[in-house]
This record gives structure tokens, C-alpha cells and sequence, in this order.
């Protein structure tokens, strides 16, 4: 049976990275952001139904989240619509990908609002990573266009981090590569040990 591990983390808390680490030992991901920009591409399933909700997303055959972003900001109402669309689509390219790992000892899931979205209930683990206070905010203003402003909404809609952490099977600090890598190496070997129990 495959171990479903499902990876979380706030804005800057090293997710990406620590999803690569453990691409990097042959685990497969599946990412929710990458499905959605896949959805959004020419040609993605996504595009038809956003485009005929919202004309003015639609760019090049493909759905621009700048102009979704400008939309939602004039209707309130629409972020729910466009969930409405969005939401079965992903759950379906995920059901996809666990299909195709089927027979892997473990797989790893990199939900950004895993816990916002309920989606603890169907893993079978879940890992959160986190670092402190000043790491993070170090990390994230950093990021090309970052303002305070964006960083404090992007963390209002987040579950707090000491809350994440309170609720994950697993937690790894990532304030350094080398520990970071050694702990992701050291957790496969205990949950791919657990699996074949």
C-alpha cells in the first residue's frame, strides 16, 4: 500500500525546497500549485470553464492569474465560483498521479492549504515544515514584487504555523540545507520502514 504523506508549510517556510529533497531521493510528488498552472496552460482543463466565468482571464488560449486576481478583487463572490471549477479539477489530476504511483512504498503530496482545505482527512501522514520568525520573513521579502502588505494577507488566510505544527505527524525545521536533507532522508526510512510493516 502507498503512504500517502502530505507536505505543508506558511509562506516561506522552505515547502519547495523540502519537496525537492525528497524528488531528489526518488520519492514521487505531486505539487497543487504545478496542477493548477497546469489547468491554466493552453489547452488545460481549466481554461474553458474560468474563461466563460471570466472573459477578461483568458490571454493567449491560457488563463492569466494577474487578471483572475483583478477580478476577484472587484466581486466578492467570485473567488467561490472559481473554487467551485478549480477544486474538482485538481482532486482529479491528483487521483491521476496516485493512480500512476500506485505500487510506490510512499508519495508525497506539497499542499500549500492542506489543513485549510480538509485535506488531512484523506492522507495517511502529514509533514510540516517551519522555521523561525525571522527566517521566514527574510525568505519571503525577498521574492520579486513581496510587499509587507502581501505578506501580512498571505499569512491571514493561512492556518497559524504553531497550529500547523500542533496538528502534523512530522515537523522539520529547514533553517539550515544539510539538516534539512538529513532530516527528509532520515523520515523516508522511518515511513517507508512503517509501510512495509
Amino acid at each position: 500500500m502507498t503512504l500517502k504523506l502530505g507536505l505543508t508549510g506558511s509562506i516561506g517556510m522552505g515547502k519547495s525546497t523540502t519537496a525537492a529533497m525528497f524528488r531528489a531521493l526518488n520519492v514521487p510528488v505531486w505539487d497543487a500549485d504545478e496542477a493548477v498552472h497546469r489547468l491554466y496552460a493552453p489547452g488545460g482543463a481549466a481554461v474553458a470553464p474560468i474563461a466563460a466565468a471570466v472573459p477578461m482571464a483568458l490571454v493567449d488560449g491560457a488563463i492569466s492569474r494577474a487578471r483572475l486576481k483583478q477580478a476577484i478583487a472587484s466581486d466578492s463572490t467570485l473567488l467561490d465560483r472559481l473554487e467551485d471549477i478549480v477544486h474538482p479539477l485538481v482532486a482529479k489530476d491528483r487521483a491521476r498521479f496516485l493512480r500512476h504511483h500506485a505500487t510506490a512504498p510512499l508519495v508525497l503530496l506539497d499542499i500549500p492549504l492542506l489543513f485549510e482545505t480538509g485535506a488531512d482527512a484523506w492522507l495517511d501522514a502529514v509533514l510540516v515544515v517551519t522555521t523561525d520568525p525571522e527566517t521566514q520573513r527574510a525568505r519571503v521579502m525577498a521574492r520579486p514584487g513581496m510587499t509587507e502588505a502581501l505578506f501580512s494577507e498571505i499569512l491571514s488566510r493561512q492556518v497559524p504555523d504553531a497550529e500547523k505544527q500542533a496538528r502534523a505527524d512530522h515537523v522539520i525545521e529547514t533553517q539550515t540545507l544539510d539538516l534539512t536533507r538529513a532530516e527528509v532522508a532520515r523520515l523516508i526510512g522511518v515511513l517507508t520502514e512503517q509501510g512495509g510493516d
